[in-house]
């Protein structure tokens, strides 16, 4: 039969355990007042923001619409100064010449960073990569026309393309948002478990069928979301297509000629030759409720297929 004996060097055996978890939710923290507040301030200046510009937009639309029909300016005429479909096959023409650039050289960039690359090239390339998205988007425009156009698609490819042509826009477009296709879809693949690589690799699979089949598919959700902010970029995008495309309105799919896009347009009639408050000024207001409507449902899209295919570890 044992008997303990305190020593009075310390608590006896069993009295250090804590009787019940310490609740930390009563106590006072400096400053946290003060974050939640600022958190809560940043998050209602956001959606004040967005119903701010909505309510800017309307207005203005309303008074377009009161003058110009509804068919009229969704109607695929090329020779009517109102109507929007041309602007938005121009739009769709270099978005989708923009996606395909930069889908497969974003995401080869980012399977290389995540899977392959030493930690000291990608402390490296990831950077370097990234800069790209700090170049201004006007020597993007300016670089299509001067080398883009006559070096490469007329000189080296041999291609029959005007001076002002929604391909070359397309392509620099498509360079612009490869960080923000690589850099994104990085992370994602990065934020992978090892475990999945090490289970994979135990089973026989190869590094690149473990990329492609178990890397990739965990991480879809990720990559899914990058495209779509890529995408958003692209059809967002002004300057690039503004100088590269030209402002000819043009219903045609083919690539080679000009055409104009919905914020090549916007940038246009907003040069101040259209006097405030006339019909040609409110065109302005309509495209860009319209481009705001179309990024709208773009990000729903994107919203629904994070959820869709998001794992969670």
């Amino acid at each position: 039969m044992s008997h303990h004996v305190s020593t009075g060097a310390g608590p006896t055996h069993g009295s250090g355990l804590p009787g019940a978890p310490v609740s930390l939710a009563g106590r006072s923290r400096p400053g946290e007042t003060v974050i939640k507040a600022v958190l809560f301030v940043s998050a209602m200046l956001s959606i004040a923001i967005t119903f701010g510009i909505i309510a800017a937009l309307i207005q203005p639309v309303i008074d377009f619409f009161g003058e110009v029909a509804v068919s009229e300016f969704f109607s695929f005429d090329e020779g009517s100064r109102f109507a929007v479909m041309p602007l938005i096959s121009a739009t769709l023409v270099t978005t989708a010449i923009a996606l395909v650039v930069a889908v497969p050289l974003g995401l080869g960039a980012a399977m290389y960073l995540s899977e392959y690359a030493s930690p000291r090239a990608r402390k490296v390339l990831k950077p370097t990569v990234e800069l790209l998205a700090g170049v201004p988007s006007v020597v993007y425009g300016f670089f299509a026309v001067m080398f883009v156009t006559p070096t490469l698609l007329q000189d080296i490819l041999g291609l029959e393309v005007s001076f002002l042509n929604a391909l070359s826009a397309g392509l620099i477009l498509g360079v612009m948002i490869i960080p923000t296709i690589a850099s994104l879809s990085e992370d994602a693949l990065s934020a992978v478990p090892q475990s999945l690589r090490q289970g994979s690799l135990a089973m026989g699979a190869n590094r690149m069928q473990t990329t492609l089949r178990v890397v990739m598919p965990a991480a879809l959700s990720g990559i899914a979301a990058a495209i779509v902010l890529g995408l958003s970029r692209a059809i967002g995008e002004t300057m690039i297509v503004t100088i590269a495309a030209g402002s000819q309105r043009n219903l045609s799919l083919d690539p080679r000629e000009g055409m104009q896009t919905m914020t090549g347009f916007m940038a246009t009639t907003a040069g101040g030759e259209n006097p405030v408050g006339s019909t040609s000024y409110n065109t302005l207001f309509a495209v860009g409720l319209t481009l705001f409507a179309i990024t709208l449902v773009i990000n729903i899209i994107s919203i629904t297929l994070v959820r869709r295919f998001r794992q969670v570890y």
